[in-house]
């Protein structure tokens, strides 16, 4: 069973490790395209200006068009230290038993605009760069990164649990048995607002549990069993929350 995550705006500050080594992330195959996103923001980020513009950043974040010009360089943090978002923090990766950390290890994939794709062992540095970014002269970041990421992950076999916003999920989208996950209300009504706790707590429950889906049915069952209200679809599942 493989969870697809996206990542969050909200970052660890700073790192602690050696700079970022691209031949030592997972899926190695993805490195030359790594060095063009990189390249491609270094250099952007070298005209503050332009950068604010093309990320998407307030004035009040002048910094990490600073830092992004310092990713060669900077200190590093292993992947499940860095996000702190919402989803992040419903996960609470910090908080897991040796042997459900282990299950996340091998289970999640993080998406990335800069990246690609992620574990949760890869070291990184703090970055600011959205999938939705048009970033000049690569373009669209999910259009650049899906013929990159499409031989790579399409490997594998096994059920895709893929809890990723609809930005990151224009990135891949997996050829295997696949589940989308949406929040929903009783009513029937999308959540957006408590999407992201939702979906964080159901990748907590997937690691926390030692089973392992095989398909969408043994999906259902097992968030039913862990104490989720599931409704399930054809390529989707929909949690409802209880108000």
């Amino acid at each position: 069973m493989l969870i697809l995550l996206p990542p969050s705006e909200g970052k660890a500050a700073s790192g602690r490790g050696r700079p970022v080594d691209l031949d030592s992330l997972s899926f190695p195959e993805l490195t030359s395209s790594r060095e063009k996103v990189l390249d491609a923001l270094i250099d952007l980020c070298h005209t503050p200006e332009q950068a604010h513009q093309v990320l998407g950043l307030p004035p009040g974040l002048a910094d990490e068009v600073g830092r992004n010009r310092g990713l060669r360089s900077a200190r590093t943090v292993k992947v499940s230290d860095l996000y702190t978002g919402v989803l992040y923090d419903a996960l609470s990766l910090a908080t897991l038993d040796s042997k459900a950390r282990a299950r996340a290890t091998k289970r999640i994939v993080v998406f990335s605009g800069l990246w690609g794709a992620l574990r949760l062992g890869d070291r990184i540095p703090p970055y600011r760069l959205s999938m939705g970014v048009r970033l000049p002269p690569v373009g669209g970041l999910a259009a650049f990164w899906r013929p990159s990421l499409a031989p790579v992950l399409d490997e594998g076999a096994g059920l895709v649990v893929d809890l990723r916003s609809s930005t990151y999920a224009a990135a891949w989208k997996p050829r295997r048995e696949t589940v989308a996950v949406r929040v929903l209300r009783h009513d029937g009504t999308v959540v957006s607002h408590m999407a992201k706790l939702t979906r964080g707590r159901i990748a907590r429950s997937l690691v926390e549990s030692p089973a392992s889906a095989k398909d969408a049915g043994e999906l259902a069952h097992l968030l039913t069993r862990l104490g989720h209200a599931v409704e399930l679809h054809p390529g989707r599942l929909d949690v409802v929350l209880s108000s």
